[in-house]
């Protein structure tokens, strides 16, 4: 293994000791899945040395990876079942749709920039990660036409669950993701879970993650 391999390989597992298992991270197979998973190779060459801080780690103006711990505790809190097929809402360069693959049968990103999109794919198909399709599209707007969705991962915040999204969950399917106004200087993650025409929501825990763009609140009209 070369220098940089081992090097990587090591904030991996720095990542599990001090991210993960010291905040209430026990679900293994989530553990398993970010464990594995090059988390460098899904950022860019010139901030690959800080893949695994944690923080939130730009990968394009205004674009994201989701902090670690925030990351796998969302994943935890969902109870995802290996036959279950997910809907990653901003997939960005593909980090969370690789992580859902290993949990999950298939998944499948949406994300609005075409370049980002076009990097997913090239990089999960270099992992020999077979079981996700990436899809073009307004992130709001959701996959209508390919749901209903056992767990749809919100990759960032949003000041409001839009109702598309909510309609494109399964029965008994989980919606999860932070919560969080433009302004605020924190949001609330928060997990969704459908049961018939209802949505009960709970809160989980608070995080920073930045906002996703294109869910912005229509302005107010004010005389």
């Amino acid at each position: 293994m070369a220098t940089a391999e081992r090097q990587f390989a090591e904030a991996r597992r720095q990542m599990v000791l001090t991210q993960l298992r010291p905040n209430k991270v026990i679900d293994e197979q989530v553990i398993d899945a970010m464990a594995a998973l090059p988390r460098e190779q899904f950022v860019p060459k010139t901030y690959r040395g800080v893949a695994y801080m944690d923080e939130d780690v730009a990968v394009a103006p205004g674009r994201y990876l989701m902090e670690p711990m925030v990351l796998a505790r969302l994943l935890q809190e969902a109870e995802i079942q290996p036959a279950e097929v997910a809907l990653v809402v901003g997939a960005a360069t593909g980090y969370e749709v690789a992580v859902l693959a290993r949990l999950t049968s298939t998944v499948i990103g949406l994300e609005s920039d075409a370049t980002l999109s076009q990097l997913a794919g090239q990089t999960l198909q270099a992992l020999g990660i077979d079981n996700t399709a990436l899809v073009e599209g307004a992130l709001k707007d959701g996959l209508a036409k390919q749901g209903p969705f056992n767990i749809i991962l919100l990759a960032g915040a949003v000041p409001e669950i839009s109702p598309a999204l909510l309609d494109q969950l399964a029965d008994g399917g989980r919606l999860i993701g932070v919560l969080r106004a433009p302004e605020a200087p924190i949001g609330q993650a928060v997990l969704i879970k459908r049961a018939g025409n209802l949505f009960p929501q709970r809160v989980l825990f608070d995080a920073g993650t930045p906002v996703l763009p294109g869910f912005e609140r229509p302005a107010a009209f004010v005389f």
